[in-house]
């Protein structure tokens, strides 16, 4: 597999963001059962959920919350094998 990154984020509701990888595969993640563990605790505050910003290669918050863009690949990859 060639390099992954998220080339673009946008807050949709709720704990839903629009993300687009650089291969061109999109979709609308649900972050909602992924806020799991000490450093997504923060992110559960719907104000600072929306706080997140595109950095070079994925998304990330002001408390250094981030995921890997192989792990948001998966989730918009496993958003497109539903729709099939």
């Amino acid at each position: 597999m060639n390099a992954i990154w998220v080339t673009e984020a946008k807050y949709i509701r709720a704990y839903s963001i629009y993300l687009k990888i650089n291969d061109g595969m999109e979709g609308i993640v649900d972050f909602k059962t992924l806020l799991n563990g000490k450093i997504f605790q923060p992110l559960k505050n719907m104000d600072f959920f929306k706080e997140f910003c595109l950095n070079p290669w994925t998304l990330e918050w002001p408390n250094g919350a981030d995921y890997a863009p192989e792990f948001l690949y998966e989730k918009v990859l496993e958003l497109q094998t539903a729709k099939m």
